[in-house]
């Protein structure tokens, strides 16, 4: 980049680029909803949840040991057991982290 009009060209651009106005709408920004924020509070809730449950859910689940009835082994869940308890315990954690948020996002308002 030794150019010094190729210099001066992309200096000229990043200064126009940089002094271009922010646009506004007719009646400027608004602020969210209470209602928006309650609900924008329980889908961050949620999504926090979810990836704690499927990290406990995951652990807890292949932690379970039962024990076979033909031999002496005990195993964790497997396969469609594995699937299903791990699923559940992403719901019910997000479920519950979002209820929170989304009555902490209430009392903010």
């Amino acid at each position: 980049m030794k150019d010094p009009v190729r210099l001066r060209e992309l200096l000229r651009l990043a200064t126009a680029i940089a002094a271009m106005p922010v646009t506004v709408g007719p009646y400027g920004q608004s602020q969210p909803s209470c209602f928006d924020r309650i609900k924008m509070g329980f889908m961050m809730g949620f999504a926090v949840g979810m990836a704690a449950g499927a990290l406990f859910g995951t652990f807890s689940c292949l932690r379970y040991a039962k024990e076979m009835a033909s031999t002496d082994k005990w195993i964790g869940m497997r396969g469609r057991e594995l699937m299903g308890g791990v699923g559940k315990t992403m719901m019910q954690s997000g479920g519950t982290f979002g209820t929170f948020m989304a009555i902490g996002m209430g009392i903010r308002c």
